[in-house]
């Protein structure tokens, strides 16, 4: 399955255009990289804001670009110093953006071996293709020194680290997460707590919530008083719009937490910081990007992909499981109509276009 010598990709040619399919080449495999044909792609939000809001995540980043930073396909070519993946094996990943030769919303890319899943036998490749991303994410949040920096499950101890300890999960039914959840739980956190939609609340409970609020009425006041009296470890927020971010800070200052603080996937909203400043209790309200590419993450996506795939990983021991899939079939023609579909809101699911 050589890569061929030119292949489609999706480009998005200017702010609030959709994307339009052209040819290009993918350049020379590096010695410690894998081509991969793709076989799926997921839709994240970042791909539509993107879309709509203009190139605002690498600096000097520009038209045309192709988007799409979490897939799955199979390997198509092998660097040369690469050893542990053959042609044609299954594998999952997140990618990246700015750098066209990484981006998900074409038919072929080149990644560093390193950071590439192999998709175990369990998983379809639409599941698989929206792991990573929102996974790096809760993973950034629990372990990473940008969020709470906590030892991980892989390492000695780590699977203990929340014992006696409680955590909360604002958005347990977003893709983040639902992922947020089962990193809590493969923690050893004894006090899971979160909010979702009641139609959500068994399979959060499933995936290792303890308490699953209502996400129409829970007040802070419902969170402190789920805790239990278990001291809290810090608050996740998965949602991290200006609300969720008050209601976290709320939380850690009502159980008086010391030295803790609000995890946020999203920009810190002033507001919330300032609550968090001006309390008898002082709360931090970070912002984690979970990116794999990243130099600094290098060690985290490592170990994360190397835990999670594989017949012999979370996934295929049934410690993790992915989110549910809503499947639109079609290839790069149908990611216009996947990112409307993920801007217009899905609950507890996450899109995936399927090539």
């Amino acid at each position: 399955m050589p890569v061929p010598a030119s292949h489609r990709a999706a480009f998005v040619h200017g702010k609030g255009e959709a994307p339009k399919i052209s040819e290009r080449t993918l350049g020379e495999v590096k010695p410690d990289q894998v081509a991969i044909k793709i076989l799926a792609t997921a839709i994240n939000p970042v791909d539509w804001k993107l879309r709509d809001y203009g190139l605002f995540i690498v600096p000097g980043w520009d038209y045309p670009a192709i988007f799409g930073s979490d897939g799955a396909g199979t390997v198509a070519a092998l660097g040369s110093e690469v050893k542990d993946f053959e042609i044609g094996e299954r594998v999952f990943f997140q990618s990246g953006y700015g750098n066209p030769e990484v981006s998900t919303f074409q038919e072929y890319i080149k990644l560093p071996a390193a950071v590439v899943a192999k998709t175990p036998s369990s998983l379809s490749d639409e599941e698989a293709a929206g792991v990573v991303v929102a996974t790096m994410a809760g993973a950034t949040g629990f372990y990473d020194v940008t969020g709470r920096g906590l030892i991980a499950p892989w390492s000695e101890g780590g699977n203990a680290v929340g014992k006696g300890k409680a955590v909360v999960i604002l958005g347990g039914a977003s893709s983040v997460g639902q992922y947020a959840v089962q990193l809590a739980r493969l923690s050893g956190f004894e006090k899971i707590v979160t909010n979702a939609s009641k139609a959500h609340h068994e399979w959060l409970k499933e995936l290792g919530a303890h308490v699953v609020l209502d996400r129409h009425a829970a007040s802070s006041k419902d969170f402190v008083d789920a805790l239990e009296g278990y001291p809290l470890e810090f608050v996740f927020d998965s949602i991290s719009v200006p609300q969720t971010q008050k209601v976290g800070v709320e939380v850690l200052q009502k159980t008086g937490t010391k030295g803790s603080k609000v995890v946020t996937v999203g920009m810190v909203d002033e507001e919330a910081k300032k609550m968090g400043e001006e309390g008898e209790t002082k709360v931090d309200v970070n912002f984690i990007m979970g990116i794999a590419l990243g130099p600094k993450s290098r060690g985290l996506i490592t170990a994360l992909t190397t835990n999670l795939g594989g017949e012999d990983g979370w996934i295929a021991q049934g410690l993790f499981k992915s989110n549910k899939v809503e499947v639109i079939e079609g290839g790069l023609e149908k990611l216009q109509e996947g990112m409307e579909r993920n801007k217009g809101g899905v609950s507890g699911a996450k899109v995936i276009v399927k090539y």
